[in-house]
């Protein structure tokens, strides 16, 4: 394993509801990421659209994070998820020469025990969650669609880099789709600017724009899918990691995640995102909280 100080997290923060989501996550690190409580964070904004408000910066800074303007295409804008593919290629291209690993992960996210499941072993290239349900994935048991196809091509994904993969919450083996919500890469890889420059490059072309017609889905998981292209053409499977189930956790499908392996309370995860779920008051009714998670929860609302 690596050392403490060769982590670093980064995210995209945008003016509005995603200041308060940076606060959190931000403030969730420091609290309870043991010894990686002190990693550099970053936080990535726009350059060229509506700055965080005063109050935001100033928090964010007192939590010794980094606050890092970039420059974006407009047209990154236009089409779901632009912005997170060209910002996760700034950060890792931060990244460089500064941390050995590098957890890019969303916004919505909150840090919850020591993530050490996150540094990967020396073998290990990139760590991944598969995707939560099959939606548009390609299913293991079926032949290859004819999106999937054009988006191995368009990668150049081989035949031989397809493996097995289980959704986590409605449990389907589908071929390899990764959850854009958390990874943990090697800056020095590239795979985060290979993911945005060949994004920019697809998302327009002409033969996608049958799947976006058909199905609004095929236009929001887009950007999932050519990180996947992306991901299999670079890294060999025995290069990709796994993460644990408790990394990534989707809060807000506790309900329907499988039984034997929802966890008791709230302070099992490791890591999780809540989407909407904290726009519910009773949300933590859905699953028990001990402290000391209980109290700083309350203290952030």
């Amino acid at each position: 394993m690596n050392s403490p100080n060769s982590i670093s997290f980064a995210f995209l923060v945008t003016a509005g509801e995603a200041e308060a989501q940076a606060l959190l996550l931000t403030s969730s690190i420091r609290a309870f990421a043991g010894v990686y409580a002190s990693a550099p964070i970053q936080a990535f904004y726009p350059a060229n659209s509506r700055g965080l408000t005063t109050e935001t910066s100033a928090k964010l800074k007192n939590l010794d994070v980094q606050l890092l303007p970039f420059e974006i295409d407009p047209e990154a804008l236009d089409f779901p998820f632009g912005l997170k593919a060209s910002t996760a290629a700034a950060a890792e291209k931060c990244a460089v020469g500064r941390s050995d690993l590098l957890v890019w992960l969303d916004t919505d996210s909150i840090v919850i025990q020591e993530p050490s499941d996150l540094v990967i072993d020396a073998d290990k290239a990139l760590g991944y969650r598969p995707v939560d349900h099959t939606l548009i994935a390609s299913r293991y048991a079926e032949p290859v669609d004819n999106f999937w196809q054009l988006i191995y091509l368009q990668c150049a994904v081989s035949d031989d880099q397809i493996f097995p993969m289980i959704t986590s919450v409605d449990g389907v083996t589908i071929r390899p789709y990764f959850n854009a919500g958390l990874l943990v890469t090697r800056p020095e890889n590239g795979v985060l600017r290979q993911w945005a420059d060949t994004f920019a490059r697809l998302r327009r072309l002409p033969i996608f724009t049958p799947f976006y017609q058909r199905n609004k889905l095929y236009e929001i998981f887009f950007h999932q899918a050519v990180l996947t292209g992306i991901i299999l053409a670079a890294i060999e499977q025995k290069g990709l990691y796994e993460l644990p189930h408790l990394v990534n956790y989707p809060l807000h499908m506790h309900a329907d995640y499988p039984a034997d392996q929802r966890p008791a309370t709230m302070n099992k995860l490791i890591t999780c995102r809540y989407d909407t779920a904290f726009q519910d008051a009773g949300w933590h009714r859905t699953i028990t909280i001990r402290e000391p998670l209980k109290s700083w929860l309350a203290d952030q609302a």
